[in-house]
This record gives C-alpha cells, sequence and structure tokens, in this order.
C-alpha cells in the first residue's frame, strides 16, 4: 500500500457528475473517466465501495405536487439506473463489481448485507451501493455516511461538480468567496455550508468519518485524494 493513504473508501459521486456537460442522463466520457480512476485505485488495492446519487434523472423534490415518499422511491430507482451504468463501465475494463440495493430486485442487484459488502471488499471487488437507504426522507449523502460507518470506511470522498471544494460563499455568484482547507463537521451544520445534509453532517460527526469534497472535473483528482495529495476541502475535527 505505499504512497496510498487510505485503505478502505467510499466515493460518494452525485447523479449530476455522471450526467457530464450534458446536465441530464449519463455521459459515456465521463463515467468512463470515473471507471478508470477507480481501475487504478482497485490495482493499488485499495478497498472501493461507491455511492450514487440519481439527479440526473430524478430527485425527490423534483416532484412537485407530488407525494413525497412516491417520489422519494422514484429518486432511489434512478440511483440504481446509475449504479449498473457504473457496474457495466467497470466491468468493461475488467474491474469486478456487486451492486447492493437497499431496496430489493434480485435480478439484477444483490440486497444490501453488510457483512457481504466487507467481504467483497475484501476480496477486491468494488461494491456500489445503490437505492438510497431504502427509506425516504434520507438523502444519498446520508446514505454514503451511514454505510460508512457500517463498513469502516476510513473516508467519504465527497466529488461535486461544478466546484472544487467548501467556500464561504457560492464562488458562481461572488467571485471573492473564500475556500476552506479545513473544516469542522459543525461548521457544516451551523454555518449553512451546503455540503451535505445536516442528518449526513451528524452521522459522520458522531462516528468520526473525514469527509474530503472535491471537483470530479479535474483529471485523476480521485486517485491523488486517496494518494493524500492536498486537494479540495477535508471536514474533520480540528
Amino acid at each position: 500500500m505505499k504512497g496510498v493513504k487510505y485503505k478502505r473508501i467510499i466515493l460518494k459521486l452525485s447523479g449530476e457528475a455522471l450526467a457530464g456537460n450534458k446536465g441530464f442522463g449519463i455521459d459515456k466520457t465521463t463515467i468512463m473517466n470515473i471507471a478508470r480512476q477507480i481501475k487504478t485505485l482497485n490495482e493499488l488495492n485499495v478497498e472501493t465501495s461507491i455511492v450514487v446519487g440519481g439527479g440526473n434523472f430524478w430527485r425527490g423534490k423534483s416532484g412537485v405536487g407530488m407525494d413525497r415518499t412516491t417520489a422519494d422511491y422514484m429518486g432511489m430507482l434512478a440511483t440504481v439506473i446509475n449504479a449498473l451504468a457504473m457496474q457495466d463501465a467497470l466491468e468493461s475494463l475488467g474491474v469486478y463489481t456487486r451492486v447492493q440495493t437497499a431496496i430489493e430486485m434480485r435480478q439484477i442487484a444483490e440486497p444490501y448485507i453488510r457483512r457481504k459488502a466487507v467481504r467483497h471488499l475484501e476480496k477486491g471487488r468494488v461494491v456500489i451501493f445503490a437505492a438510497g437507504t431504502g427509506n425516504p426522507y434520507f438523502s444519498t449523502d446520508t446514505t454514503a455516511a451511514l454505510r460508512a460507518a457500517e463498513i469502516e470506511a476510513e473516508v467519504i470522498l465527497l466529488a461535486k461538480k461544478g466546484v472544487d471544494g467548501v467556500y464561504d460563499s457560492d464562488p458562481l455568484l461572488n467571485p471573492d468567496a473564500k475556500k476552506f482547507e479545513i473544516i469542522e463537521y459543525k461548521d457544516i451544520l451551523n454555518l449553512g455550508l451546503g455540503v451535505m445534509d445536516s442528518t449526513a453532517a451528524s452521522l459522520c460527526m458522531d462516528n468520526q468519518i473525514p469527509i474530503i469534497v472535491f471537483g470530479i472535473e479535474q483529471p485523476e483528482n480521485i486517485v491523488k485524494v486517496v494518494m493524500g495529495e492536498k486537494i479540495g476541502t477535508q471536514v474533520r475535527e480540528v
């Protein structure tokens, strides 16, 4: 493991990140670039799991006038589409993967079982967690925090589209926005920085799981973070 800072990670990918510049659906070039980076980590014996969002197809809050629970379940199904696409991209590169879903759908994926997930990681397989927590009213950020605690991941890599870290204000609107190198969990909760929702931040804080927020567009950023390069913003106890 020489040169590798983390042995077991969770990579949180938003649905928007998979859409590339298209804004909707899945961009083949983007997903293959991500898959190649994950293959590199796999070859370095980094135990890699992925939590995918579904915002490139559907968000629960998109269902205006719709029952919230129904809209959230539709969003969970969107994450399964993205998980299968990521699995296909990885396996086209020769990387063994397993998709585990919080909502049982045995014909296309395994149900989420913590012990099986850990065993897959120990055998060098990439595990993709889909369908969120399986419950409405919880985000995929919360899924990442929950799964990280369950499988004892050393870090959550929060790959963002359109931003390269955490700022004190929106850098797209304020050219003088200040980027943080390190912030504490309580800053997410108290300052409304929009890194992740409060449930996810609280889970990470309670279980002392560090988070690294960085931009997905820059080439090889996922690998660089795992190798210990100081990229983006670290969220941890100071």
